[in-house]
């Protein structure tokens, strides 16, 4: 999946079990499968992306996604944006070791950004992992899609209901073409889950 690439996962995947559990940024159960439940399972989302685009990634914490989809696609410009000053501090740690040129760490809420002609509306894709339900992760995500832009949610099971129950919010802020995709079925059992928004039209 990463091809010449690997080496630098590799390096990513060491400081996730050396440094990260040592953080509390990941689990010690975690461990044994960093690989398929970490830095795959995140990686494929990038199938989803055009070329070049710029990428947000919002409540990054490890750096996942984020890390592992500038990784896997360096022609992606990668913005982590996360809250916590020790995960920032990880970030920073992860991106100055692997010497990730197409990596930025922002250290603040995504909800912040919102009024910031420099960050509204800014992205060709705002991207998340198990970071809140999606009306919530709705309404801090989509204000910093560009419009023609794409929202991609990480989620479970729980996708259909969560994008029903977020439909208007989803609405309100221009987005639209919603649809749950399966990505990564020739690497990953099961696949991963993205619920995919269009950034259509202008907030309400």
């Amino acid at each position: 999946m990463f091809s010449r690439a690997l080496p630098k996962a590799e390096e990513f995947a060491d400081l996730l079990v050396r440094e990260a559990t040592v953080r509390g940024l990941i689990g010690p159960r975690e461990v044994p499968r960093i690989w398929e439940r970490h830095l795959l399972n995140c990686a494929v989302v990038t199938d989803l992306m055009a070329p070049g685009s710029t990428v947000c990634d919002v409540g990054s914490g490890a750096g996942l996604p984020g890390i592992a989809l500038a990784i896997r696609r360096p022609d992606l410009q990668v913005t982590l944006v996360e809250p916590l000053l020790r995960r920032t501090t990880f970030l920073d740690l992860a991106v100055s070791t692997m010497e990730l040129t197409n990596v930025h760490v922002h250290r603040g809420r995504a909800e912040e950004l919102h009024g910031n002609q420099a960050w509204a509306e800014r992205f060709d894709v705002v991207t998340s992992r198990a970071v809140a339900p999606m009306d919530r992760l709705s309404t801090w995500s989509l204000p910093l899609v560009r419009r023609g832009g794409l929202f991609l949610a990480m989620k479970g099971s729980s996708a259909p209901d969560e994008l029903t129950s977020a439909a208007p919010v989803i609405r309100r802020l221009g987005g639209s073409g919603t649809r749950i995709e399966s990505v990564g079925a020739e690497w990953l059992t099961p696949p991963v889950t993205v619920v995919r928004v269009e950034k259509t039209g202008h907030m309400r």
